[in-house]
């Protein structure tokens, strides 16, 4: 059945819009300023907000339905109750009538269609909120995000509150991970200025309550060995598609994080269709793959991805580069800073700068045979040698750094998941690291009750 009804906004004494003018009014008659600017900001504030959860009550009143019975998707749903609820919104608590209904049948859960049109995230989030809520959580503890809403004066959540929605954020997100996926990419729009795009993949270790840490410390005493070390720590995945213009200027990024998983399987993935989705709006973008030397990631990234420029990450070949003077001359010693500061340049600026350090070492290693570091750093100048082509890359204004993927990794995951006494399960480890996409990708709508529960249908068959 068609539905119709009229907008049912609720009736108060004195409306919130008229406090606000009678309040602008007054300060605007008095000749005298006022006593206390904080006391005169906060006090404003609330005038403000309250016009914004007033205009909220009404506009979520016009989404109710208040009918005997309704028709959802060819299925006849009865009311079987009629009361007020209180949502969470970006402004503060909304207080709302609303109705209930449920499908004939012992069981059926009931649907509320004000919840449903408007895009309810679990059931008392407006989308607005649920968002910046999520936000706040990806990047501070809950009690942390429940002090800063305080401060701020519009929405207040709980401490609770705030742990459990991006758990159930999450659970949503994870259930339909590649379609929720597949639309934001179908909104992504590479730079118009933008010339390359640089993929990068790298990893940190996080602590975990199910990564086997009493075990792999009772096993390593069973050894006789000393317990030490990051036992029952796993490793976070991050991965980084960057953009860049003709100048070399990075222009935005996108960031990726997966929890710990055999070869950052789900990551990998996500990153292969975001690379193909780029790819294939623009087709004339130069590909760059950077990473440091761990052989998983270049397993990947040059065996898996399209084809492009390999290039290992220029400060990791510095630190092997530093690690080989030091055995030679002994570790921060005058002549080991000086010679690292020479073929550093040379490695970076000189087109055959890297052949340069491999006949240096060649030389060091012949000259001290019984210092292995030095036949050990060799074979990774050697074994990375068409990676270190940095001065070519320079000349055409390519990145040569992966500090994009490693500082992901540092707002990811190190910053919000290493605190003191921290220790994460995989699905409340994920729900952080998929809040922490932007809010500018990051759609809260799409997890909400509306797209869940078929709300085109639905509320093409409520609106009359």
């Amino acid at each position: 059945m068609r539905v119709s009804h009229e907008p049912t906004a609720p009736v108060t004494p004195e409306k919130a819009f008229d406090r606000l003018q009678a309040f602008i009014a007054e300060r605007r008659s008095s000749k005298e300023p006022c006593g206390d600017m904080e006391c005169f900001e906060r006090e404003f504030h609330e005038y403000v907000v309250a016009v914004e959860r007033e205009g909220l009550a009404e506009e979520l009143a016009r989404l109710d339905v208040d009918l005997p019975a309704v028709t959802i998707e060819g299925e006849v749903y009865r009311q079987v109750v009629r009361c007020e609820e209180t949502y969470t919104s970006a402004a503060g608590p909304v207080r709302v009538m609303r109705s209930l209904y449920r499908r004939l049948g012992e069981g059926e859960r009931t649907l509320c269609p004000l919840e449903l049109r408007a895009g309810m995230v679990e059931g008392r989030w407006t989308p607005l909120a649920a968002r910046q809520a999520a936000f706040v959580v990806a990047h501070l503890t809950p009690q942390e995000g429940e002090g800063l809403f305080r401060e701020l004066g519009n929405m207040t959540p709980s401490k609770s509150s705030l742990d459990r929605l991006p758990k159930q954020l999450s659970g949503r997100w994870e259930a339909e991970r590649e379609r929720f996926e597949a639309a934001l990419r179908s909104e992504e729009t590479v730079p118009s200025e933008a010339v390359t795009v640089a993929v990068s993949l790298d990893g940190v270790m996080v602590p975990m309550k199910d990564g086997g840490r009493t075990q792999k410390r009772q096993d390593a005493k069973a050894q006789g060995k000393h317990p030490c070390g990051p036992a029952g720590y796993r490793e976070v995945g991050c991965g980084t598609l960057s953009f860049y213009d003709a100048e070399g200027e990075r222009l935005s990024t996108v960031r990726l994080a997966r929890m710990p998983e055999k070869h950052k399987a789900t990551l990998k993935d996500t990153l292969s269709e975001e690379i193909a989705a780029v790819l294939e709006q623009r087709p004339d973008l130069t590909l760059v793959k950077l990473a440091d030397g761990a052989k998983d990631n270049w397993s990947y990234l040059g065996a898996v991805l399209p084809q492009g420029i390999e290039t290992l990450d220029f400060y990791h070949a510095c630190e092997h580069l530093k690690a080989a003077f030091d055995a030679a001359y002994g570790e921060n010693g005058s002549r080991s800073n000086a010679q690292f500061e020479k073929y550093r340049h040379l490695l970076r600026d000189e087109a055959d700068g890297v052949e340069k350090v491999i006949r240096a070492l060649c030389h060091l290693r012949d000259t001290h045979p019984r210092k292995r570091k030095l036949a050990t750093e060799l074979a990774y100048f050697r074994r990375y040698r068409h990676r270190m082509r940095y001065a070519k890359a320079q000349a055409q204004n390519l990145p040569i750094g992966s500090g994009v993927v490693e500082a992901a990794c540092k707002t990811l995951a190190t910053e919000r998941m290493k605190r003191s006494g921290m220790h994460w399960r995989q699905a409340g480890g994920q729900a952080i690291l998929t809040g922490s996409r932007s809010p500018s990708d990051f759609r809260i709508n799409e997890l909400g009750e509306g797209l869940s529960s078929n709300t085109t249908i639905l509320s093409e068959g409520l609106s009359g």
